[in-house]
């Protein structure tokens, strides 16, 4: 579940470090462990293992910089033959992983085989993986029961070899993942300490995979979170086709029913379950099925109560939880109350790509082209995070990308990011920070069209650049524009004038 509105409510949580039809899918309570192997006790921490990251984060400031290099700690675990499971934030941007076992000091090269951002999972392999034969891999097992022990074992900070605590299962909820600031999964809190170094490390109970450490909260001691099984299941049977497909929505909102008055003018008793559709997402899986105003009473033949939830599996978790468990073209049924009448409707699952504009992006160069000392680069959730633009205009187009159906009209939003100070392009202000709207007349779509635009067979008198809720438009004269490009790129040492 991906909501355009959480990167604004994440300041508290840190971390810690085609559509396919599928012959079997997973259910909905998801009460079946994934058997890999059973691994013996004592052999436990040998199938745990530290990851080393040199990564490279890139830099949508100066977009033509190869950008800062870094690196990091995280764990992971055997899962299989060369198969080791981790959390994505540990290996996110990664040039170079090395992966070390347990009481040895020999450093593996390790390479990403699947990651999935939206979730924070990665599987890696080593280049070889013979020093690890022998070690049995981690079987994945069952959610576990809020007050039961588990076991966090990771490399956290603080040393160099490996850690064990132990904590309380605390909470099982539908809540925010951090790494792209803008999913929701279901998530267990745990009472114990998940440091720097944690990450991608199993949650033991009973000796079986119960979770992977990957986020904590920084204004409370002792509080961790995990990732159960529910998710990890449905990233390991995704991937088994050879690609990740990403998580599905229904694309609706929904409204808590609680005040008397909106249940009486929805014609709802007292009991009557069932949670308000406020909106939905133009183009999502629902569009066309669903209204505004329909009363959503249950998913798949489990009832919807008046905040939203249903029960799996005897846990009251948030309705889109049943949607989490399912995969590009499977059918969801929806049970609805529109204008007093009940009615069933069936809903199409598939992915909406528009809604990756909230999303943190990872593994990528940023886009952009340069004209006569003129950057532009197209709108997302990582060059918002870099400019943090104060246009009005910008920030709402922003804010309703999807609701307002935006994406219909505009691939790319596209943003004058700098203005890189040149003898023809003086005397303008006021323009940096705003969308683009039209070039010589022409209404811009994606940033590919800007680029085109701006490099035409035929050279123009002027080109004319129009900029959103700015009467005076940008005029560059056509018989300079080459020379001013190039004498830009040698002045501020671009070496590359454009990426699309």
């Amino acid at each position: 579940m991906i909501s355009k509105t959480l990167f604004l409510l994440l300041g508290s949580i840190c971390l810690i470090a085609t559509p396919t039809t599928y012959a079997q899918r997973l259910p909905d309570d998801t009460t079946a462990p994934i058997k890999v192997a059973t691994p013996h006790a004592q052999n436990i921490y040998g199938s745990i293992v530290r990851i080393e990251a040199a990564t490279q984060v890139p830099n949508y400031r100066e977009p033509w910089k190869a950008g800062q290099f870094s690196g990091g700690i995280g764990t992971g675990f055997i899962i299989g033959h060369n198969r080791f499971l981790t959390n994505a934030h540990v290996v996110s941007n990664a040039r170079r992983l090395l992966i070390t076992k347990h009481g040895s000091p020999q450093k593996h090269p390790a390479k990403i085989i699947h990651i999935a951002h939206d979730c924070d999972l990665a599987l890696l392999e080593v280049e070889d993986f013979s020093p690890f034969e022998g070690l049995k891999p981690l079987e994945i097992g069952l959610m576990p029961k809020l007050e039961t022990q588990v076991r966090v074992i990771g490399y956290p900070v603080g040393g160099n070899r490996i850690s064990v605590t132990r904590g309380v299962v605390s909470r099982i909820d539908f809540n925010s993942y951090s790494h792209t600031r803008s999913d929701q999964h279901l998530v267990v809190q745990i009472d114990a300490a998940i440091n720097p170094g944690n990450s991608g490390g199993p949650v033991l109970q009973n000796g079986q995979v119960v979770g992977v450490a990957f986020q904590g909260l920084r204004s409370a001691d002792n509080t961790g979170y995990m990732i159960p099984p529910p998710v990890i299941k449905r990233f390991l049977k995704d991937i088994e086709d050879g690609s990740y497909d990403k998580y599905v929505d229904l694309g609706i909102t929904e409204f808590a029913m609680f005040n008397p008055a909106m249940r009486k003018k929805f014609g709802l008793g007292r009991t009557t379950p069932g949670v308000l559709v406020a909106s939905v997402t133009p183009d999502g899986p629902c569009d066309g099925v669903l209204l505004a105003n329909d009363i959503l009473i249950a998913i798949n033949g489990k009832a919807v109560d008046a905040a939203g939830n249903i029960l799996i599996g005897g846990e009251k978790v948030n309705m889109n939880e049943v949607v989490e468990r399912k995969f590009s073209g499977d059918l969801i049924k929806l049970d609805i109350i529109r204008d007093g009448k009940k009615l069933n409707k069936t809903a199409t699952l598939k992915p909406f790509p528009p809604i990756q504009m909230y999303a943190v992006q990872y593994g990528v160069q940023p886009r952009f082209t340069t004209f006569s000392g003129l950057v532009f680069q197209p709108l997302d959730r990582n060059l918002y995070a870099a400019h943090s633009f104060s246009n009005t205009r910008v920030r709402r187009i922003f804010a309703h990308y999807i609701d307002e159906g935006i994406f219909k009209e505009r691939e790319d939003v596209v943003i004058l990011t700098r203005i890189l100070e040149d003898p023809v392009n003086t005397h303008v202000s006021g323009h940096v920070g705003t969308a683009i709207e039209s070039i010589n007349g022409v209404k811009i779509n994606n940033l590919k069209q800007i680029h085109e635009l701006l490099q035409p067979n035929k050279i123009p008198k002027f080109f004319v650049i129009k900029c959103e809720g700015i009467e005076r438009p940008i005029i560059i004269p056509g018989e300079n524009a080459a020379e001013a490009s190039k004498r830009t790129q040698m002045n501020y040492g671009i070496s590359l004038s454009h990426r699309l």
